[in-house]
Order: C-alpha cells, then structure tokens, then sequence
C-alpha cells in the first residue's frame, strides 16, 4: 500500500546501538526486552507499543528507536513513530528531516502517508518524525485523525512503536495509553525519583494503559527488571 520512501540514512546516533552494535550486551538486553515484551502478550495481538517516562531526560527515545530495531530484526515490518510532538528527537538519532511527518498527517485532509516516511538501514524499519511542533499535541494525538491513522498503519505494519512524552509532564501519553495495544515506561535512576515514578504509574492506571513492564535505563547499562514487570516498591528503592 505505501511504496513511496524517502532516502535511507545510512549514518545513524551512536545511540542507536543495535544498530551499530548488534552483537553488544546491551543490544542482548534489548532482544531480552524484545522477548519479554512478546511473552508478556502472549494471549493477545500487540500492534501498537507505546513507550514514554515520567519525565525528561529518561531516555524514553533511545529506548523506542532500540526496540524498533530488535523488533525489525526479527523479520516484523516496523513502523516507529515520534508521537512527541512537543521535544522530537528520532529525527535526530537517525539523521533525517523534520520538515513533514505525524503533524502533517493529523492536520491536512488525505495526506499521503507514504510520502513522508524515512527508510532506516535497519530492514523491515521505517520512520514517521514529528513534523513542524503544533500549538496542540494532546488535541491531535485525541482526534479522530489519529485514529483513522492507527488503523491505516496497522494494515500495513506488523508492529507500530509510537514515543510519546513523559507522563507526568503533558497528557498526551495518557491520552494515547487506550488507543495502544501495550505500553513501556522506562526510569532512569539519575532522573526519576520513586515518587515520580509511582505518580507517572497511576496516571497510566485511570486511562487503563496496559503497561507491558518498567525498563531502568543508566549511565553504565540498560537493565530490564524481571520479566519487564513493574517492579514492587520496596524494589524499587535500589533501581540501577
């Protein structure tokens, strides 16, 4: 249905390290996380997987652009969206344009989708950026374009990896925590006190998000917990 890419970047953010490399721990992590991920929705379909923080400068971006990959390399057809309309960032880990993307899509009428994704040199990878910041992300994310748009992509693609920004900053990850099929919420123990995180928790807990499991992003390494379940409090005291 979309045959029209954009040019593929071939010289991706060093961040994005199941890229660069893919025979790393850390690029092992993510597969485990891939893996967890997988189990976790075993009895139900996952096409939609957000992934959000309950504040910045968590790394929820690396994090959604890592799990992309590992789920590409897997031989699923992955579109990965930058739903944070508000700090976009993929744009930047893969080094493409931002001049068009979701915000496009969501304010012109029959905008072809095709035309603005970006190949990655991860095959069976494509990328939605943002596109120009709008005055009005949560009213967007909440409209029936961005339904319309989910279901269009979920004909196309086997998995859709949408990052959305941190939770307890806007509502527009709240707001799309019902039109997901999973969510991811990552913690950096550097940023997030346990306050925080239990706060972010509970807000994705009145719109019903189906969090899928906590993963604890550090200086040193990323660490998913368990079977990427949220972990209980008193383990939480000791994340990283």
């Amino acid at each position: 249905m979309f045959k029209k890419r954009l040019k593929e970047k071939k010289y991706e953010d060093k961040n994005l390290i199941t890229l660069i490399d893919p025979s790393s721990i850390i690029s092992e992590e993510f597969r485990t996380l891939r893996t967890n991920i997988q189990f976790s929705m075993i009895d139900k379909e996952l096409k939609t997987l957000m992934v959000t923080s309950s504040k910045q400068g968590e790394g929820k971006s690396t994090i959604a652009a890592n799990l992309a990959v590992v789920f590409a390399s897997q031989g699923k057809k992955v579109l990965l969206v930058d739903a944070d309309m508000r700090n976009p960032s993929l744009h930047k880990l893969f080094k493409v344009r931002n001049q068009q993307g979701l915000t496009s899509i969501l304010t012109t009428k029959n905008r072809q989708i095709a035309n603005l994704l970006h190949k990655t040199s991860q095959e069976n990878l494509e990328l939605l950026t943002s596109g120009i910041l709008p005055p009005n992300p949560s009213e967007l994310l909440a409209s029936q374009r961005m339904s319309q748009f989910i279901e269009t992509v979920k004909q196309e693609y086997d998995l859709i990896v949408f990052d959305l920004p941190p939770v307890n900053v806007v509502t527009d990850a709240q707001v799309m925590g019902n039109k997901s099929d999973g969510t991811v919420f990552v913690i950096r123990k550097e940023v997030a006190d346990l306050s925080e995180i239990l706060k972010a928790k509970e807000l994705l807990n009145l719109v019903q998000a189906n969090v899928l499991g906590a993963v604890f992003n550090s200086k040193e390494r990323m660490k998913s917990l368990n079977n990427g379940y949220y972990a209980k409090e008193k383990e939480l005291d000791s994340v990283g």
